[in-house]
């Protein structure tokens, strides 16, 4: 199937590894020029090395080394993507973090972290965009949330952060739907890759994860980014035309909830 996505510009945010790498190679394989970032330059750069390579166009794929928690950073990622490839069409959102414990072991300063690591770019990133989207006919933003966002489970802040990104999925789709610009959020169940928390556990306790495989994962093994690469690249593009405001799990029936 084409995908129709040939010569459209995609911003991946947290590109450098996992899901966002993945999902770079997935919108470049169709077709999209691609700006990835992240905060680490060096991994950063053999992402996009990798993406560039894939399908042998270097003026295809930019880098972009920046924080997104902070303006300064959503702005040097946007104002550069138009700089090098003179509009935008798609944006995924795609950062993720951890931290806290329970209620009392969770300080105010947790709290606020997960807010400023993975809402408030999401926030400030669509934002952003959304001019450039406008002028461009439409476009696609997506979420990339988790399914414990969907129900509970996870570190309390994740599950909490990710549920709000859920919402602000659904709500940017019904405000921007006049301008032709479809928002969806995608909800990976357990994904592993090198480097990922779940490899690091498995490191840690293969034992305790095999036992986690067996008792939550029904196909028997992890997720890969691939998996959730590809189906970036079909919600971003024109064939997902009535997709929009969705929550999609991709997670191989992991996740509990009924919708």
């Amino acid at each position: 199937m084409d995908l129709q996505l040939t010569d459209k510009v995609a911003i991946v945010t947290g590109s450098s590894r996992g899901l966002g790498r993945a999902s770079a190679l997935a919108l470049a394989a169709e077709g999209c020029r691609v700006t990835l970032c992240a905060r680490g330059a060096e991994t950063l750069r053999e992402a996009a090395s990798a993406v560039a390579q894939s399908v042998k166009a270097a003026d295809r794929v930019l880098a972009v080394a920046a924080d997104v928690s902070t303006t300064e950073g959503t702005e040097a990622v946007v104002s550069q993507t138009i700089d090098r490839f003179g509009r935008i069409d798609i944006l995924v959102n795609n950062v993720g973090v951890a931290g806290g414990a329970d209620l009392l072991a969770t300080s105010d300063a947790d709290w606020q972290s997960a807010l400023d690591q993975m809402l408030y770019p999401a926030i400030r990133m669509s934002r952003l965009v959304v001019p450039h989207l406008r002028r461009a006919g439409g476009g696609a933003i997506i979420m990339i949330t988790s399914i414990y966002g969907r129900e509970a489970g996870g570190r309390m802040t994740y599950n909490v952060v990710k549920a709000a990104e859920i919402s602000l999925a659904k709500s940017l789709s019904q405000q921007l739907a006049r301008d032709n610009i479809r928002v969806n959020s995608i909800a990976p169940g357990s994904i592993l890759f090198e480097g990922g928390s779940w490899w690091k556990r498995q490191q840690e306790d293969p034992d305790g994860i095999a036992a986690f495989i067996r008792r939550e994962l029904p196909f028997g093994r992890f997720g890969t980014p691939e998996e959730i690469g590809t189906v970036v690249a079909f919600v971003a593009s024109p064939r997902a035309s009535w997709i929009s405001g969705a929550c999609i799990p991709v997670d191989g029936s992991q996740g509990r909830s009924n919708i």
